[in-house]
């Protein structure tokens, strides 16, 4: 089905010989078309790279990527990818710079100005059309990032640690305003966070990542119905689970870190 994604098996092994590394083995889940899927695990688990793969951002050593049933073998238009930095051109205002993957993909420019537009209003921007990247603030610069990654469409978003340079209060903000899109979009959704207490507001499943080399060590489930609003982090119900999930990821570290010795 358009939208799903399927891993089966996948390796990935950087170098030859003696200088091979094995960063991850063994990785198969699905994503069904529509969910949101965050991956979370200790620091160089090899989530970035899982997603990079996910996008045909790198190739994969061994095993299986599929998009909507058809086989991964490099970037495609119906998928969308954020990354932790905005990488916004800067000599371009910020309704260009959304527009930009249009231009490259040499598609009619007028046929999605409009589209262009109502992303920014859905962002918050609507007058910040005509600013460049250096006048507007760190979320502000994010959301056209997440407006540039939405302008053809696509089925699939992937985002590599989006708001993880923000700071506290910004990064907040912009997980109510991730909940609201998802609300209105329903794009599938594959997400790489550190924190834990994120992964819990914005999923529907979580794939906690660990060993060494890194695979998939827990497939866990996030119970809490949806539309959700910030208020739900106070609850006890959430940070019972965000607990469990500590527990799970120091698990991870450890074993991480006893690998690493040996």
């Amino acid at each position: 089905m358009a939208g799903d994604i399927h891993c089966q098996g996948v390796r990935k092994i950087y170098g030859k010989g003696l200088r091979a590394f094995e960063a991850l083995r063994a990785v198969s889940f699905s994503v069904r078309a529509g969910e949101f899927v965050t991956l979370l695990g200790p620091s160089g688990c090899g989530k970035s790279t899982l997603l990079m793969l996910v996008g045909g951002l790198e190739s994969i050593s061994e095993g299986s990527i599929e998009l909507g049933g058809t086989p991964v073998t490099g970037p495609r238009a119906e998928t969308g990818i954020i990354f932790q930095d905005p990488m916004l051109l800067p000599w371009k205002s910020a309704l260009d710079n959304v527009l930009f993957p249009i231009d490259m993909m040499r598609r009619p420019r007028a046929k999605y100005s409009g589209r262009a537009q109502e992303l920014l209003r859905t962002m918050g921007l609507g007058e910040v059309t005509r600013k460049k990247p250096a006048q507007l603030s760190g979320g502000m610069r994010q959301r056209v990032s997440i407006c540039r990654a939405l302008i053809s469409d696509p089925e699939i978003m992937l985002m590599d640690e989006p708001f993880s340079a923000l700071d506290a209060i910004t990064r907040d903000e912009m997980n109510v305003l991730l909940l609201d899109l998802w609300e209105r979009y329903h794009k599938t959704a594959l997400f790489v966070t550190h924190s834990i207490r994120e992964a819990v507001l914005l999923s529907d499943r979580i794939l906690v990542m660990g060993g060494q080399p890194s695979t998939i060590i827990e497939d866990v489930r996030v119970p809490f119905p949806r539309p959700r609003d910030f208020a739900l982090t106070e609850t006890t119900e959430f940070n019972t689970l965000c607990g469990q999930l500590r527990a799970q990821i120091n698990e991870a570290r450890e074993t991480q870190r006893a690998s690493s010795l040996h």
